[in-house]
């Protein structure tokens, strides 16, 4: 009887076990940043070549640059490291894309204005050694006042490589001529937390924006204006962040750059 019953049990403690473990085992969270990944095994190719990059001014000479990693006025606090001037680089194929981007939204009154673009891989290892350090939240209440620092890692807000250290992507808004300041797009360039998503209060694929959004539809609508500009152009969103856009067919989407940002 006890042979009958120990049968019967131990599958059953097993499933129960098994129920057990993939209640309790962290989940994976979806990531913030998904054109970032967490280092793994695979080889990366790192190149220090900047032959193939343009400063975006000379394609783009009325875009206005504010780039906050060469300032102190980002998550760290503090000039990221590999940045020497305040200019902003990409690939060349990514660059004339980008200017026709420019073309396109300067004849509806618009400038493009960049807060970052290529970033050098010692950026992304500072931005790491930052995400690591939980004493150091001096920006905290400006970027991330709703997040305990440790989450930046498993929340994917932070990692270890970058899709900007590719060379094609590029993080901007909009400024508007007529009014002469940026476009409101009801949140702010690096804020941690969902109100940066692009879908956050209603889908930017349809343009509907929810009822009960804290979006206003002035502020939505602006929002699609970069997006749909960016496109058209062949560069594609991210589902976190509204002011990031990658060229779909970059040309190095498997090369990391190491070279510093500053004017070629």
């Amino acid at each position: 009887m006890f042979q009958k019953t120990l049968r019967w049990l131990l599958p059953a403690l097993l499933l129960t076990g098994l129920v057990c473990l993939t209640i309790l085992a962290p989940q994976k969270s979806s990531s913030c940043h998904p054109e970032t990944t967490a280092a793994d095994t695979t080889a990366v190719a790192l190149s220090d070549e900047c032959s193939d990059f343009v400063n975006l001014t000379d394609i783009i000479p009325d875009a206005i640059l504010e780039i906050r990693y060469f300032s102190t006025y980002n998550f760290v606090g503090a000039r990221i490291d590999g940045y020497l001037q305040p200019t902003a680089l990409m690939t060349r194929r990514a660059a004339d894309s980008l200017k026709a981007v420019s073309d396109e939204l300067k004849e509806q009154g618009y400038r493009l204005k960049i807060y970052d673009a290529y970033r050098p891989q010692c950026a992304v290892d500072h931005f790491v050694r930052w995400a690591a350090d939980p004493t150091d939240t001096l920006m905290k209440a400006y970027f991330y006042p709703d997040l305990d620092k440790k989450v930046l890692f498993p929340q994917g807000y932070i990692c270890e490589r970058s899709g900007h250290t590719r060379g094609s992507t590029v993080d901007l808004t909009l400024f508007d001529m007529n009014i002469e300041k940026e476009l409101d797009m009801g949140g702010t360039f690096d804020w941690f937390g969902c109100e940066s998503h692009p879908d956050f209060g209603g889908n930017p694929d349809s343009g509907t924006l929810n009822t009960n959004s804290s979006l206003t539809p002035e502020q939505f609508n602006n929002r699609l204006i970069l997006r749909r500009a960016m496109l058209r152009h062949g560069f594609k969103p991210i589902d976190t962040e509204w002011w990031h856009f990658t060229l779909k067919e970059e040309p190095y989407p498997d090369t990391y750059f190491t070279f510093p940002v500053k004017q070629l």
